[in-house]
């Protein structure tokens, strides 16, 4: 056989290097790259973007949340001190009205009157009469201190001109935290006199809950920063508050954000008590008060970072997968583009083989017919008996016989058949998979599905699909009929010992006598202005006709519609008319 020349490309050559040219065009890396980018940017951007906002608008809820809590606890807590001091204050201004100045001026009855404050209240330490000289004329405590001047301090000048006196915390010569309670008076004679008593330090008991807390404290400031109560971490009694803040006067409950003196974020609550030298303060660090955020946020960002890890991954299978595929199909396409100019040849080809094997047909039949009877001759014939291998030469004719046949078979059938996607089902289960499709709608417009299937219905075979779309379309057409507010019922039993029978009906508009008849036609629909096919009722009546079942409606003008399906337990054989 002679060799081609060299330098001479063969046709089949061409062919085959060609494609390499023409892939060229293509460059699959590149493809590859851009739309691993750009499909995890529009699927990862979402995702960032909504956990952003979350993340923000999580923390400002929880920065809130902070903030109303310590200006709730600081106006509960306020409330509390205030009303310990106005009653004691209350106290002592119903002492002086219902008793004379003969009566406080002596001293048996006076530390009667002692004894009964300190049993009704407590903490009461001492009480004593001053005259409007400032001379302490009768005194009952534990301390000496009849005839003791207060002229010249500042407290009996503020009673004397205010009517009464709150002092702040304060040691004394006692060297005891303490503060005293002042009334000034004026007896029936003109007389003016001040009661006075001092109270132990009890605010320390009322603030104890709040600084029981690890990330909170709650204390008693006087204007001027002094602690009135020990604090946990903002100082000692009686020492200069550590928060470098001065609290501007308000008459409510106000909240600020500032820091300690190491840096740390506080979130403060005061309240200036009235007629009152103190301020109180709630203190709560920031930083534990996030503490719950702070998880969560955690929380969220671990579960960003394997979402997105997820969505990468997936991403560069499908992409990875697609790409190769389209590298293949261009493969392909390269090589089917210069079969093309073939395939009208191909198709004269196709149309003679198809002739050919319609005329071979019968001479299959002659010579299977006449190998039967050389393969009838050898079995009888004591000749040929033992020759082995002329009955299998015979029986290798009559298979490739049958192989021929059944090529031919396949040349010739042009018949279609259409198989039913046939199954075993729940009607119930069915059933509920179509209203899962319907749940949204329903609870958006209020409507009422209510479904009563019977227990005794058995698992029947059917076309699941297509039980699915014929139940569908029905449902959809009652939610079109039905306004805001009304009624669909869904009931199914047996009919008999073969068929089951499915009613849905509703409260709707209902349909026409006149109209009731060109339902299930083609294109017939009364909501063509509103988009309606005429196609739904059309489709359902052919779904159930290849079920093997039948449908039946019945309706009635502003009283709704009820149509009925009966379907066969069992598959009818063959296609219904």
């Amino acid at each position: 056989m002679q060799t081609p020349p060299k330098n001479k490309k063969s046709f089949f050559g061409s062919i085959k290097r060609k494609p390499e040219i023409d892939q060229k065009i293509f460059n699959f890396r590149r493809i590859w790259l851009l739309s691993f980018i750009l499909t995890s940017g529009f699927a990862i951007i979402p995702v960032m973007f909504f956990a952003l906002i979350d993340y923000n608008v999580t923390k400002r809820s929880v920065e809130s949340e902070a903030v109303l809590r310590t200006s709730r606890l600081t106006s509960n807590t306020w409330r509390s001190v205030s009303y310990f001091l106005n009653e004691r204050k209350a106290a002592l201004e119903y002492t002086v009205y219902e008793n004379s100045l003969d009566v406080l001026s002596d001293n048996d009855r006076l530390s009667n009157i002692l004894k009964n404050l300190r049993k009704a209240f407590g903490g009461f330490t001492d009480i004593g009469l001053v005259d409007g000289d400032g001379f302490q004329r009768t005194y009952v405590g534990p301390y000496h201190l009849e005839d003791k001047n207060y002229s010249g301090q500042d407290w009996f000048k503020e009673v004397q001109e205010k009517g009464e006196y709150i002092s702040e915390v304060f040691l004394g010569y006692r060297n005891v935290p303490h503060l005293a309670i002042a009334i000034k008076h004026q007896a029936e004679n003109g007389q003016v006199f001040v009661l006075r008593a001092t109270i132990e330090h009890q605010f320390t008991n009322i603030l104890k809950d709040i600084q029981k807390t690890e990330y909170g404290d709650a204390f008693l400031i006087n204007k001027e920063g002094v602690l009135q109560t020990p604090s946990n971490y903002f100082g000692d009694m009686l020492s200069k508050m550590s928060i470098p803040m001065s609290p501007a006067y308000s008459t409510s409950t106000q909240v600020i954000e500032t820091v300690d003196h190491q840096g740390l974020q506080l979130i403060v609550g005061y309240r200036y008590i009235p007629e009152t030298p103190f301020i109180l303060m709630v203190v709560k660090y920031k930083k534990k008060l996030m503490e719950p955020w702070q998880q969560s946020s955690m929380d969220l960002i671990r579960y960003l970072v394997v979402s997105i890890t997820v969505i990468l991954l997936w991403i560069l299978g499908v992409i990875t997968y697609l790409v190769k595929r389209m590298k293949s199909t261009e493969s392909r396409r390269v090589k089917y583009f210069h079969m093309a100019e073939y395939s009208n040849k191909m198709a004269t080809i196709g149309r003679l083989a198809a002739g050919v094997a319609h005329e071979i047909n019968n001479p299959l039949a002659i010579i299977n017919e006449k190998a039967g009877l050389i393969s009838d001759i050898f079995q009888y014939s004591k000749e040929y008996q033992q020759n082995q291998k002329l009955k299998e030469t015979i029986d290798s004719i009559i298979k490739s016989v049958e192989r021929c046949s059944r090529i031919t078979r396949q040349l010739l059938s042009f018949a279609r058949h259409l198989n039913l996607s046939i199954q075993t089902i729940r009607l119930d289960e069915v059933i509920k998979e179509v209203l899962g499709f319907l749940n949204k709608e329903a609870q958006y417009r209020s409507i009422d599905v209510s479904l009563d299937i019977s227990e005794d219905i058995p698992e029947f075979e059917c076309d699941r699909g297509k039980l699915q779309q014929v139940l569908l379309n029905i449902i959809n057409n009652a939610f079109a009929a039905l306004t805001t507010g009304g009624q669909i019922k869904i009931k199914s039993e047996r009919d008999g010992q073969d068929f089951v029978k499915i009613v849905i009906s509703d409260n709707g508009c209902g349909i026409p006598a006149e109209n009731l008849k060109y339902i299930f036609e083609p294109f017939f629909s009364t909501k063509m202005k509103i988009g309606g096919t005429g196609l739904g009722l059309s489709i359902t009546y052919g779904l159930i006709q290849e079920l093997g079942g039948k449908i039946d409606v019945k309706s009635e003008v502003g009283r709704g519609s009820r149509f009925t399906v009966v379907l066969p337990l069992k598959p009818q054989k063959g296609r219904p008319e």
